[in-house]
């Protein structure tokens, strides 16, 4: 049986986690100190429904966390992230469970008027997925814990005018160490970046030798973050720090070769080529090619 738990409000969760609600939007949650778990004999499936942004630092395996159509690459030493509207399930391990690691919870309201609302939608971890998981060293986790007895700190305290910012700082802090974390995770994990790179150029190549232009139109990003069962934003990432160009330039450098090659031939139409691509409407294909090469691809074909 499965049993849905919203996360909606920060003293709801802190309660079922026996935690004291120290501000209204933010809590750091210890879950060793949780109560031993059970959500009885018949229930052995848990669907999380995330309206706060919800950061675990996983210290033991209990279970396994799925997320869209994958299961989380997790173990001990991992970071896994929520954003609000965001869905997870988690299937219980059989029998009571003490929980263990730590939590940063905090709703969407905490942030207003402050910089970490702009730069939140720029870390694209929050929508990475599967076997996207942080995995962090002994050294690492350490400066997450700090940054979590930083702000644990702060909100011990009487609630001043410093109060949000310095807690917002901190979050913001704690969020850049773990972008600067998934950069070095994308560097040691250069070997499986090269096959998944390998992989994208081989759909991208074969794509545009088969008939799904004609019929899908314009290949995007989320079709290749689909077929290799990444997110599109850890898909982009990826890309981007392998190749220096984002995945966007790559299918565009790819179009702009296969359509030179074609208008070289000589044996279609513009407008036929145009459609074989998979524009809609030829105007279009004119703009994108005159955009990248200088000449319309008519001008092009006399040219050479």
């Amino acid at each position: 049986m499965e049993k849905v738990y919203a996360i909606n409000q920060i003293s709801q969760y802190n309660s079922d986690n026996n935690h004291v609600t120290l501000h209204p939007l933010v809590s750091v949650i210890d879950f060793s100190k949780a109560n031993l778990r059970d959500w009885g004999p018949d229930v052995t499936r848990i669907k999380f429904q995330y309206g706060l942004y919800c950061i675990y630092l996983k210290d033991v395996k209990c279970g396994d966390i799925v997320y869209g159509r994958h299961t989380y690459d997790y173990q001990a030493g991992t970071l896994v992230f929520f954003a609000p509207g965001q869905v997870s399930e988690f299937e219980i391990p059989g029998g009571p469970y003490q929980p263990k690691g730590y939590g940063l919870i905090f709703h969407p309201d905490l942030v207003h008027g402050t910089s970490l609302a702009k730069s939140l939608p720029l870390y694209h971890f929050f929508s990475y997925q599967s076997n996207e998981a942080l995995h962090i060293s002994d050294a690492e986790r350490q400066v997450v814990l700090d940054c979590l007895s930083k702000i644990e700190f702060e909100l011990n305290q009487r609630v001043d005018k410093h109060s949000k910012k310095l807690i917002t700082a901190n979050i913001e802090l704690f969020l850049n160490y773990c972008e600067r974390f998934y950069d070095r995770q994308f560097i040691s994990r250069e070997h499986v970046n090269q096959g998944i790179l390998a992989k994208f150029e081989e759909l991208l190549n074969t794509y545009f030798l088969s008939e799904k232009p004609q019929i899908f139109g314009l290949p995007s990003v989320a079709y290749f973050a689909d077929q290799l069962h990444l997110s599109a934003n850890y898909f982009g990432d990826l890309i981007k720090k392998e190749t220096g160009k984002s995945v966007k330039e790559l299918i565009q450098n790819k179009l702009i070769d296969v359509a030179k090659e074609r208008i070289f031939e000589g044996e279609k139409s513009i407008n036929e080529i145009a459609h074989d691509l998979g524009f809609k409407y030829p105007q279009h294909f004119t703009r994108v090619f005159k955009q990248h090469v200088g000449n319309t691809p008519l001008q092009f074909r006399h040219l050479n």
